[in-house]
């Protein structure tokens, strides 16, 4: 018997456009923040590194609390909704106030500036709309086919976005002029399609009742403390390996999005820069468009993400080569090659993530759905503001300089570690990790043993 559906194509489409919001955010602010700081405010890399490193400290906490916090909201948008709507405010005037730094601050004060705006927006504003955007895909349908749907159309929402930013963003800055005030202009731009969008996505869909996630069983998971939470997130294997999955994507987002010095300094073309994110990109939508099918095809989500990971790490050693070589053309090829094989697992990781949810309530009876997509979120952070940190700490250990014409061998060198070696070791150990993690597998005997 074929199982029910719960969502209208447009249902599923409105969902995905919620990324739009996402990485107005989250593209604007891994790929362009340090070379904002860097090259337009004046600011050391190796500070502005550790500053991050240290707002991270406060993400943590954040992520299990406000994954708790839907858990336990009862209210006419549902358990998760109104955290997705409103906390989008607040990530619109944070964003604003990272690229917002008033030139006539002194250094110190300008450091404070952008540590406090980062801080509120990743820790505070940006988990709670990221956690409560991501659990809508165990709170609007139990239909597995949809939830892998629901991501197809996330994600290419989300790298679509991403593509737009890092192509136009510096045509941008440099139309409104250059200098900080552009980065204003450009932000405010940024906030505004996002807000349009989060809201569209908040209401194109609604919440299915407690009772019916439930299949009409009792449950008090709202009387769950934050420490019983957090442990039965961290009882749960998949669980830490699909944060540790995300930690290693966002390290690797973060070491591509280097490319702006890389392309730059290295290949001595700012604008490939955009090339190169569409060879990211476009292949990445595709992908995504065909990951429904590939899962039916496969009967599954577990083989076809282990196998289209090693598909794209061994291509990922290609894009190496070529850069050696420097042959941009084999690049691109490779490139494109690997963001084909890095799709699937982008499409259906919001599935994973439910059957996750729904290995922890197999084995548990307490249904916790929000907390558990708050590694979303938590591997989002933790492992973009990492990534992030550790480019502007190696940044600075290999001799960059601001703004100048030519950078030194040594810089030159650590580019090429940061840009062509490093997201390879990520996919690498990525790979090993999604060769273990049958979740399917495991709630099917589950299921067999309590029959």
């Amino acid at each position: 018997m074929e199982e029910r559906r719960y969502l209208k194509w447009y249902n599923k489409v409105g969902y995905g456009s919620g990324d739009i919001a996402g990485n107005v955010v989250y593209a604007f602010l891994t790929s362009f923040v340090m070379i904002y700081l860097t090259d337009t405010i004046g600011l050391n890399a190796g500070i502005v590194g550790t500053l991050i490193a240290v707002s991270k400290l406060f993400d943590g906490v954040s992520d299990i609390f406000f994954g708790s916090m839907i858990d336990r909201t009862k209210s006419k948008m549902g358990k998760a909704r109104p955290w997705m709507f409103y906390g989008f405010f607040g990530c619109a005037v944070t964003l604003f106030g990272v690229f917002a730094i008033p030139t006539s601050l002194g250094k110190t004060a300008q450091y404070a500036w952008f540590f406090i705006a980062y801080t509120l927006l990743n820790a505070v504003f940006y988990t709670a709309n990221n956690i409560a955007y991501a659990a809508l895909t165990s709170l609007v349908t139990k239909n597995a086919k949809e939830r892998v749907e629901m991501g197809s159309f996330r994600f290419m929402f989300s790298f679509g976005t991403n593509l737009l930013i890092q192509s136009i963003t510096f045509g941008l800055v440099a139309s409104f002029g250059g200098g900080a005030a552009a980065w204003r202009i450009v932000a405010i731009i940024y906030c505004i399609v996002g807000i349009i969008s989060n809201t569209l996505s908040c209401f194109s869909v609604k919440e299915l009742s407690d009772a019916e996630l439930r299949d009409g069983k009792e449950e008090e998971d709202s009387k769950l403390t934050l420490a019983e939470t957090f442990k039965l997130l961290i009882s749960n294997k998949y669980f830490v390996m699909i944060c540790v999955v995300y930690i290693l994507q966002q390290l690797r987002a973060a070491m591509l999005s280097v490319g702006t010095y890389f392309m730059t300094y290295v290949l001595f073309n700012q604008k490939l820069f955009g090339v190169f994110s569409w060879a990211i990109n476009i292949p990445l939508i595709i992908a995504l468009a065909i990951t429904p099918t590939l899962v039916a095809k496969a009967r599954g989500m577990y083989k076809l993400n282990k196998y289209s990971y090693v598909f794209a790490t061994i291509c990922r050693l290609g894009i190496v080569v070529a850069g050696y070589l420097g042959s941009i053309p084999l690049m691109l090829v490779f490139t494109v090659l690997t963001s084909l094989g890095e799709g699937p697992w982008q499409g259906d990781v919001g599935a994973v993530i439910a059957n996750c949810s729904e290995h922890t309530y197999l084995k548990t009876g307490k249904r916790i759905d929000g907390s558990m997509f708050s590694c979303t979120s938590f591997g989002t952070k933790l492992g973009g503001g990492i990534g992030v940190a550790l480019s502007g700490w190696l940044l600075d250990a290999s001799g960059y300089v601001n703004n100048a014409a030519v950078q030194s061998a040594s810089c030159i060198s650590m580019m090429n570690v940061m840009y062509l070696w490093l997201p390879f070791a990520f996919d690498l150990i990525i790979t090993i990790i999604l060769s273990f993690m049958n979740i399917e597998g495991a709630n099917e005997q589950l299921k067999e043993s309590m029959e």
